[in-house]
């Protein structure tokens, strides 16, 4: 005997055998996940580079030959800040505390709101052009010569992840399954605190 339910299949031996549109939500969660943990990386690498212009700045008052500043540490720090906001996007989205006109969403009725979620989802995934137009022209950074669709390609892959959360929560409405996780935890941590 089996039992549909939310994207699993229960078995009559009771236990769920989860279906291939839980497998793919569940995946993506996965690099939802993956996606905090770069965000968290490019903050760190940012603060990194900020102190290590400051620590130049001050020791090149004692140290005559010491540069008064790291031309590419303020070019690089730019980019990671992008990369930051765009790597955490996804969690924020998936978890719930992505800010969004929720005062023009709650005035609508379901189905209009999970046609807007669709519509906003798969405009989401058009960011990829920008990418691939530096990469074709070879543009590059005036301070260090850096090919720019390399940080380009560092936030387009965050925003394809964002966008990637983005499809799967249109496909959660249109499943009508919870489109937020608020306690978006590892699923260690959902089972301890069950």
């Amino acid at each position: 005997m089996r039992q549909e339910q939310a994207g699993e299949r229960v078995e009559s031996d009771g236990g769920p055998r989860r279906g291939p549109l839980a497998l793919a939500l569940d995946a993506i969660d996965a690099l939802t996940r993956l996606d905090g943990w770069l965000g968290a990386l490019c903050l760190a690498s940012l603060t990194a580079f900020m102190i290590a212009g400051m620590a130049t700045r001050i020791l090149s008052t004692f140290v005559p030959w010491l540069p008064p500043d790291l031309p590419i540490a303020w070019e690089y720090s730019s980019y990671l800040m992008a990369a930051t906001f765009t790597f955490g996007a996804a969690m924020t989205l998936r978890s719930g505390g992505h800010i969004r006109v929720r005062i023009l969403l709650s005035r609508l009725s379901p189905g209009a709101r999970r046609v807007v979620e669709v519509l906003v989802s798969l405009i989401a995934v058009a960011f990829l052009h920008f990418t691939l137009t530096s990469y074709a022209l070879d543009e590059r950074s005036i301070a260090s010569d850096t090919p720019v669709w390399i940080p380009q390609a560092v936030v387009t892959f965050g925003v394809l992840l964002m966008s990637l959360q983005f499809l799967a929560r249109a496909v959660r409405a249109l499943a009508n399954l919870p489109l937020e996780a608020p306690a978006f935890e590892s699923k260690d941590e959902t089972i301890r605190g069950s």
